[in-house]
């Protein structure tokens, strides 16, 4: 019963409409009526900016990771560490359903990645680490936050599987299931990129304007 209690409150974290508030609260504007119409981190980036962006994504990140560690609120997973890894399992499930799926928000909300990463930082932090990593090195090279998520979330297996090999089965399946999903729900974002209109988002102006200069001398 405790358990289902925490479950509960996790969704509720996950709820918190962060790109909704802050694009009310900044612009007087519904971030789901501009861009691609999703609420979440990637498309705070291409509507509002950067520093909106990467406002509502650390957010997101600390509601998956805030939503994990309610386990400590339960002394018996302290100290047991199987029982305690599917217990955050669930918790930060909760919270990534709360996210794409957030009752404050009429059920609409954004793709979850953020709140994902924030989930897998508290469980495994080297692993999240690593996915960091990956989503940085490509956003600096693209900056496309898409693909930087989708690759990052095709990392995840790797990450659990080969390269630390964690041995938890349900967080083997759940790495797996997390890769599906991601490349699944940004199948339009894919699109985009291969047709070359997918919006990057606007960091690293002066890098770009310099070799347009150049290329243009």
């Amino acid at each position: 019963m405790k358990e289902l209690v925490l479950i509960i409150i996790s969704y509720l974290i996950g709820s918190i409409p962060t790109a909704l508030l802050v694009s009310k609260r900044f612009f007087g504007i519904d971030i789901r009526d501009y861009g691609s119409g999703n609420m979440g981190a990637t498309n705070t980036f291409r509507v509002l900016g950067s520093r909106y962006g990467t406002m509502v994504m650390v957010i997101d990140i600390l509601k998956g990771l805030s939503a994990v560690m309610l386990y400590n609120f339960l002394p018996f997973y302290i100290s047991h560490e199987l029982e305690r890894t599917n217990l955050m399992l669930g918790l930060g499930t909760a919270a990534v359903i709360g996210h794409i799926f957030p009752i404050f928000a009429g059920f609409k909300g954004g793709k979850g990645v953020a709140t994902l990463l924030g989930m897998v930082l508290a469980i495994q932090p080297i692993v999240a680490i690593s996915c960091i990593g990956i989503f940085v090195l490509v956003l600096y090279l693209t900056r496309y936050v898409s693909l930087s998520s989708i690759l990052a979330a095709l990392s995840l297996p790797i990450c659990v599987l080969w390269i630390w090999n964690e041995h938890e089965v349900l967080y083997r399946v759940f790495a797996l299931i997390v890769a599906v999903l991601v490349v699944l729900t940004h199948q339009k974002n894919i699109g985009r990129i291969l047709r070359g209109v997918e919006s990057r988002i606007p960091i690293l102006k002066h890098r770009d304007k310099r070799k347009s200069n150049q290329n243009h001398g």
